[in-house]
């Protein structure tokens, strides 16, 4: 029986002002890369798509893509999604860009003692655009990084939005840190919920359960592993 194929994306991106400056963000990748060895633990195939400024997974057999931009990302996503099987859609990609202004470009600019002004314009949102060309058989996850008391709403907004399958809703304190406590939506209506912080590696554990029960709705002729004993919450 073939393994289902696995694309991960983790990481922030870094969108250049010049040649050295960017705008970047705190994510460090550790949620996408234990996802991505939990994976391939179980014996999945998994490429992983991962931002910069963190580190690579332990694990070998894991494919390691490199992005830098959201521009990078969007492209390696219409490569690579598809031929998976599952998407975890787990970086952190920057809503806003620096426009392109002809006078930062070429190098360095010079610092003066005058204002600086930086036009932003808004990044595609490459989850939703990529669900757009997705097929029936393929299970899409996201992310949702919100304050805790917007959590819930913004979740629901985003499930429906972005046209995935499940989504993660996490509190803005899991960015950067080594532990999470999240939630989790399904298209149907059901919800699980962690039991209080668990650290991103055993999170991993706990979602791919979740993620493996819902394989074969997906995939028919795939069987779930044997599941990770921990509790959740179904609502």
């Amino acid at each position: 029986m073939k393994p289902p194929r696995f694309l991960i994306t983790a990481g922030p991106t870094h969108e250049p002002i010049d040649s050295v400056r960017f705008i970047g963000n705190r994510s460090s990748g550790r949620m996408g890369v234990a996802l991505a060895e939990a994976a391939v633990a179980r014996g999945w195939s998994v490429t992983l798509l991962l931002g910069p400024g963190t580190a690579e997974p332990s694990d070998s057999a894991i494919d390691v893509v490199r992005f830098r931009t959201c521009s990078d990302l969007q492209s390696l996503l219409q490569a690579h999604a598809p031929k998976a099987d599952v998407l975890i859609m787990a970086a952190a990609v920057a809503d806003y860009r620096p426009k392109p202004n002809l006078a930062m470009s070429g190098g360095k600019f010079r610092r003066t003692n005058a204002p600086l002004v930086l036009e932003l314009e808004p990044t595609p949102d490459l989850l939703a655009g990529i669900s757009g060309t997705r097929g029936p058989d393929q299970l899409f996850v996201g992310f949702a990084l919100e304050p805790r008391e917007d959590l819930l709403e913004s979740a629901q907004r985003k499930l429906v939005k972005k046209k995935v399958d499940m989504i993660v809703g996490n509190p803005l304190a899991t960015m950067d840190s080594d532990t999470v406590e999240a939630m989790v939506l399904f298209k149907d209506g059901r919800r699980a919920d962690t039991t209080g912080l668990m650290t991103k590696k055993t999170f991993a554990l706990w979602f791919l359960d979740l993620v493996a029960n819902e394989l074969p709705r997906k995939l028919p002729t795939t069987e779930p592993n044997a599941p990770f004993a921990l509790a959740t919450t179904a609502r």
